[in-house]
Order: C-alpha cells, then sequence, then structure tokens
C-alpha cells in the first residue's frame, strides 16, 4: 500500500511543472529543490549572470562566475535529477512580458529581487493566470527574525513573509534565511500539486 501510493505521488510529480521568475538566493535554491524532489518540468526565468558576491546565498559555484544564472542553473538542476526537463528563457521580466513565459506551469513561484517588480510581477501574473497558484516571497534580509515568518493566504496568491525584515539594501542576506524561504516556496508547491493525493 505504502509503495503503490509513494509511486503515485512520484508520478504525478513527474507530470507536473513549476515556473520560477528569478533565479537568485530564493530561486535557484527552490529549482534545486524541485529537482531533488522529482519535478517534471521546470521553467525558468532570468537574464543575470552569476557573480562572486552570489555566492552566499545563491546555488551556484566558483567555476559558474561569470555564467548566464540560466545555464549555470541548467548544469546544477541536471546534475541533481538529470530527468527533469528545463525551459529556461533568459530575459528581463519588465511590465508587460512578465507572464507570458509561464502560460503552460501548474505554479508560478515569483523569486525575484527588487520590491516593486515584485509588486509588478505579482498583479500581472494573476491577471494574466487567475486560477494558477502562485507563490512569492518577502523579506529574506537578515539574520534574525525566522520565527516571524509566516505564510499569507489570498485567493491563489501565498505570501511567504517576514514583514519586520530589514531591506536587503541595508542588511545583509546569508543562505541560511533564504534558504528557509525557498524551501518553504518549494515545499508549498509541491503541497499544491499534490493537492488529493494521500501524503502527509
Amino acid at each position: 500500500m505504502a509503495n503503490t501510493n509513494k509511486d503515485r505521488i512520484v508520478a504525478k510529480l513527474a507530470k507536473a511543472s513549476v515556473g520560477i521568475a528569478g533565479l537568485g538566493g530564493l530561486g535557484s535554491n527552490v529549482a534545486i529543490a524541485l529537482a531533488r524532489a522529482g519535478i517534471g518540468r521546470l521553467l525558468i526565468v532570468d537574464f543575470d549572470t552569476v557573480e562572486k558576491s552570489n555566492l552566499n546565498r545563491q546555488a551556484y559555484s566558483v567555476d559558474q562566475v561569470g555564467m548566464r544564472k540560466t545555464e549555470a542553473l541548467m548544469q546544477n538542476i541536471a546534475r541533481a535529477n538529470p530527468e527533469v526537463n528545463v525551459t529556461a528563457y533568459c530575459q528581463k521580466l519588465e511590465t508587460g512580458n512578465m507572464a507570458e513565459a509561464f502560460s503552460s506551469a501548474d505554479v508560478i513561484i515569483e523569486a525575484l529581487d527588487a520590491a516593486a517588480t515584485k509588486a509588478a510581477f505579482i498583479e500581472e501574473v494573476s491577471l494574466a493566470y487567475p486560477s494558477k497558484p502562485l507563490i512569492a516571497a518577502s523579506g529574506v534580509a537578515g539574520i534574525r527574525g525566522v520565527e516571524r515568518v509566516a505564510l499569507k493566504k489570498s485567493g491563489n496568491l501565498y505570501l511567504i513573509q517576514d514583514d519586520m525584515a530589514p531591506s536587503s539594501d541595508d542588511s545583509a542576506v546569508f543562505a541560511p534565511k533564504v534558504g528557509l524561504f525557498a524551501h518553504w516556496q518549494a515545499s508549498l508547491a509541491l503541497e499544491i500539486l499534490l493537492e488529493g493525493t494521500d501524503v502527509d
């Protein structure tokens, strides 16, 4: 019975697709977590390159500095789980072109940096795909306050937030807190995708 249910979960995830907007500290770690969990397809979008300053919190390595994040993350996903189908878009998400890349995703992850870009993405994607679950995160800076991190839900929008966190412009951003947010986003995506399946 247990093996049958596990097989059912594996099969369901293998057919699922998740879109990730932004491949920094949140997005790169979400992608690796979902790849290890056995997600079938990832749609990843970012325009930036890997910098040495990214390595304290992003899922890249020293030898990937200077590479496009899309290319570097595709390498790392393949190392984690070569069975994942990855579609990468090396583009900047700007108002008016934010939603199109995610049309085939079952769940969308917002993992962008700037607050204004985050807000614009959430608004545009919510309007374009009102029935798609959208998982956003805010407040990853600083090292204190993990006990404040909470999930808020409004319709199909899920927001993982520390609303008392300092601005990332004023405070450092490190792997442990970023990883907490990223793995919560990934875990929530799995929970949504596996809804109706007998899994705890």
